[in-house]
């Protein structure tokens, strides 16, 4: 890499809110080198001007000093919680993404990026990705801890077993950046590097057109829905009295414990793999587990389905 291409992959950002990353980055990197510059400049003048054998008055003086002494520790204490909150601020933008974002499935795996979009294009440790539109990826890990990291996006998520995070973007520009794994996984850890390619909404049209024609996420979830036995106990009328699904996610779900959880991803996952830990109220716990039964990418799929439940609107007489 040459001191070009090294600056631009520190300075370049190809995301939306690489822009924010950066204005706080730099805010922070100009006041506190602001600082250093001071108080060396300070430090230099008062090692001059108080040398030993100079002529400079050294009396005591009689002046109150408390009000430069509560300056100097309200005016830095006002600068830097003006940062934390417009972190803050950022922050929680970060932390919740559109609803109408794209939701890509990431698996974490030693030592690949498994990716899925939601027609089931598939791709491994390649993503790519429409300039303009918002992105939401739901990411799991198969075995340890990963971190999925786009620096030209200013994002880096963990990427753990047994818990989903979200990461979401806008890219800005088209081109081709590096993706990391952040965090060390084992033995070929720096082989975990893959492409994130940001193409113009019609090229990217026309990427997913030349791929093989496959079955979507939401009809692949359907089918291990029913392949799976779930539709026998899941419907109105059903053999063993179930918890019906239409129109379950996001809302409240009462369980038998007197608590209340909202029914996201993460509900869902575990709802589907450990059936025990999320009685709903009113119900026996019968449900069998799928633990080990399932791959990550069937569970993601099988989640994607369930979002896609509505509930159907009753025909009028």
């Amino acid at each position: 890499m040459s001191f070009r291409e090294a600056i631009e992959f520190v300075t370049s950002s190809a995301s939306e809110i690489g822009r924010s990353v950066d204005a706080i980055f730099w805010a922070l990197t100009a006041i506190c080198g602001f600082m250093v510059l001071l108080l060396s400049v300070l430090i230099l003048y008062f090692c001059i001007r108080y040398r030993r054998g100079s002529q400079a008055d050294r009396t005591l003086s009689d002046v109150s000093q408390t009000p430069i002494e509560i300056a100097w520790v309200a005016i830095p204490l006002l600068i830097f919680l003006g940062l934390f909150v417009w972190a803050g601020v950022v922050f929680f933008h970060m932390s919740r993404p559109p609803d109408d974002a794209l939701e890509i499935h990431v698996v974490g795996k030693q030592w690949m990026w498994k990716i899925q979009h939601p027609d089931g294009r598939r791709e491994i440790n390649e993503l790519h990705l429409p300039v303009g539109r918002p992105v939401v990826l739901l990411m799991i890990s198969q075995d340890v801890i990963h971190s999925f990291y786009v620096p030209a996006f200013r994002t880096k998520q963990d990427v753990l077993p047994g818990r989903y995070s979200r990461s979401w973007f806008v890219p800005t520009k088209t081109g081709v950046y590096h993706l990391f794994c952040a965090e060390y996984c084992g033995t070929e850890h720096s082989r975990m590097v893959g492409k994130v390619h940001v193409l113009e909404p019609a090229e990217y049209s026309g990427w997913l057109a030349r791929e093989a024609e496959t079955k979507s996420v939401v009809a692949t979830g359907k089918r291990l829905f029913l392949s799976r036995g779930c539709a026998g106990c899941h419907v109105a009328g059903g053999p063993i009295r179930s918890p019906l699904l239409e129109g379950i996610f996001r809302k409240p779900v009462a369980l038998a414990n007197g608590t209340t959880v909202i029914a996201d991803e993460a509900y869902l996952r575990d709802s589907i793999l450990l059936p025990n830990q999320h009685v709903v109220a009113g119900y026996d716990p019968v449900m069998p587990t799928f633990q080990g039964q399932l791959a990550e990418e069937e569970v993601l799929q099988l989640v994607a389905y369930l979002k896609s439940l509505t509930i159907e609107p009753q025909q009028s007489p």
